[in-house]
C-alpha cells in the first residue's frame, strides 16, 4: 500500500456533534510492531540491541551492543513478552531504548533475545491499514502507565489508578481471575510517590479508592456500557471475563446493580444494540481471546487475522447504522506487550508509573480527514476526550488532567464524510456463531 495522505484543516471547531464514543480495545502491540512502514508515520524497521551479560551471551546472536533490522512477521507469535513494569524499566534502559532482548521470557528467566525485534506484514493487518489510510493514525500516543494490559483498562476507565496520596496500582494480580473475583488473599503491585516499585506488595483488586468514568457519566445521565466476553462458568477464568473486563476491578460495579445493567457479555451483544438503536453514549468494548490480536493466544486457532476481521466487522455496523454522523470510534491496542518500539516516552516517571511505550491508536469519525497525527496522545488523552465532549466533571486523576484530547484531531464545522465499508474475510455471522475461547488472552 502506497497511498499518500493529504494535508488536512487540524483542530476541532463549533459545538461538539459526537453523541456516542465507541472504545474498542485490542491487545499487545508497539506502535513499531503494527506500523513500522507506514507512509508517513514515525515508524522504524531498525532497532537497538544493548550488550548481553557475560553468562547470558551464548543465547543470544548478538552479544554486544549493536542495530539490528527488524524482521517482517506474521500477526501470530508463539510467545509472550515480559511488559510489567520491571520489564519496561528493562527495556528502557535509562532512555537508550535497547533492552528489549533483555527482558526475561515470563516464568522461565531465559531471554528472548531478537523474538521483539520484529513487525507485521501489513498484509496479515489489511483492515487495519486501511482504517489507518482512510481516517486517523496516532503515532505518538503513549501508555498511561509502563506496564500491562490490567492498568491499562484502568487508565481507560479512570485515568490512572492512585489509591492514596502517596501511592498508585500497577502491574497485574498475578493470578487469576482478575478483579473483584479474585482469590482472598491477592495483592497489587504498588508504586509509590517516590517511585519505589513494589510488586504484590499492594491492595486487594477490588478498588473503592478512586472514581471512575461510570461516576461522571452516571452523574450528567449519560448512557455507558462495556461489552465484554462470554464468561464460561468452567473457563480458564473460573466463570469470570475480569481480563477484559476494567469494571470488575471496581467494586461498586461488581458488587452493584449495574454488573447486570451496564456489563454486556457476550460482547456481540453490540451489534444488537446497534441495530436496535440502543446503543449507548459512552462504549468500551473488549475482544474474545482468537479476536484479541494478542501474539500468542491467537495460535490456537486456524484464522491467523481474527483480530482484524473483528474490528472491521464492528466498525462496519457502526458504519453503516443511524450512528455514523454521530460517533467516534477510538481504536487501540492497550500495551506494548514486550515489543520493539524506537521512539523514548515523553518523559518518564511520574508516580504512577508513566509514560510507558508507543501503542498504536486509530480514530474512525465522519469528522475527521486521513491523516496521521503526530500529537503527543496518551491512555488518559481518551478519558479526557469523553470529559470534554460529555462536559463532565473531570478529571479524575492528575493523567487525565495533564493529557491533550484527541479533539485536536477533529473538524466538527466539515460535513460529515459518508462511510466506506472496510473489507473483512469473515463476516459478522462468523463471529456471532464463534465459539468463546475461554482464554484469559494476556497474563500480564
Amino acid at each position: 500500500m502506497t497511498q499518500a495522505l493529504l494535508p488536512v484543516e487540524r483542530g476541532a471547531s463549533g459545538s461538539s456533534p459526537i453523541a456516542h464514543v465507541i472504545v474498542i480495545i485490542q491487545e499487545n502491540r508497539s506502535f513499531d510492531n503494527f506500523f513500522a512502514t507506514f507512509p508517513g508515520a514515525d515508524g522504524a524497521t531498525t532497532g537497538r540491541v544493548a550488550a548481553v551479560p557475560g553468562p547470558e551471551r551464548s543465547q543470544c546472536p548478538y552479544p554486544r551492543a549493536t542495530t539490528v533490522p527488524l524482521a517482517q512477521h506474521p500477526l501470530v507469535e508463539g510467545r509472550d513478552f515480559g511488559h510489567n513494569y520491571g520489564d519496561f524499566l528493562i527495556a528502557y534502559d535509562n532512555g537508550k531504548m535497547d533492552g528489549f532482548n533483555l527482558v526475561p521470557v515470563p516464568k522461565k528467566g531465559t531471554l528472548d533475545c531478537l523474538t521483539p525485534y520484529i513487525y507485521v506484514n501489513p498484509g496479515q493487518i489489511k483492515p487495519i491499514w486501511a482504517l489507518a489510510f482512510q481516517y486517523v493514525l496516532a503515532d505518538h500516543v503513549f501508555e498511561t502507565q509502563g506496564s500491562g494490559s490490567f492498568t491499562a483498562h484502568q487508565d481507560l476507565i479512570a485515568g490512572g489508578t492512585r489509591i492514596s496520596k502517596w501511592a498508585s496500582v500497577i502491574d497485574d494480580p498475578g493470578v487469576y481471575p482478575w478483579g473483584c473475583d479474585s482469590p482472598p488473599g491477592t495483592k497489587m503491585g504498588l508504586i509509590t510517590n517516590k517511585l519505589v516499585y513494589k510488586r504484590f506488595s499492594g491492595p486487594f483488586p477490588c478498588f473503592t479508592q478512586y472514581r471512575t468514568l461510570r461516576d461522571l457519566l452516571d452523574a450528567k445521565r449519560v448512557s455507558w456500557k462495556y461489552y465484554t466476553p462470554a464468561i464460561i462458568p468452567d473457563g480458564p477464568t473460573r466463570g469470570n471475563a475480569a481480563i477484559w473486563d476494567a469494571f470488575d476491578a471496581i467494586k461498586a460495579v461488581r458488587d452493584g446493580p449495574q454488573w447486570r445493567t451496564h456489563v454486556a457479555s457476550p460482547n456481540t451483544l453490540i451489534f444488537n444494540d446497534i441495530d436496535t438503536g440502543s446503543l449507548p453514549a459512552v462504549s468500551w468494548l473488549t475482544p474474545d481471546g482468537f479476536n484479541s490480536d494478542h501474539p500468542q493466544e491467537s495460535i490456537n486457532h486456524k484464522d491467523v487475522d481474527l483480530g482484524p476481521q473483528w474490528v472491521a466487522n464492528v466498525v462496519d455496523a457502526i458504519g453503516e447504522s443511524k450512528y455514523w454522523n454521530s460517533c467516534a470510534i477510538i481504536i487501540l491496542w492497550d500495551d506494548w506487550g514486550g515489543f520493539y518500539d524506537h521512539e523514548s516516552p515523553a518523559f518518564l516517571r511520574d508516580d504512577q508509573g508513566g509514560l510507558g511505550f508507543r501503542i498504536p491508536m486509530l480514530i474512525v469519525s465522519p469528522y475527521v480527514q486521513p491523516h496521521v497525527e503526530h500529537t503527543q496522545y496518551e491512555t488518559a488523552s481518551i478519558v479526557k476526550f469523553i470529559e470534554e465532549n460529555f462536559r463532565l466533571d473531570g478529571p479524575l486523576q492528575e493523567p487525565d488532567a495533564r493529557a491533550k484530547s484527541i479533539t485536536n484531531a477533529f473538524n466538527f464545522n466539515q460535513t460529515p464524510r459518508p462511510f466506506q465499508l472496510i473489507e473483512s474475510n469473515h463476516s459478522r455471522t462468523f463471529f456471532l456463531h464463534q465459539r468463546p475461547s475461554g482464554l484469559p488472552v494476556d497474563t500480564e
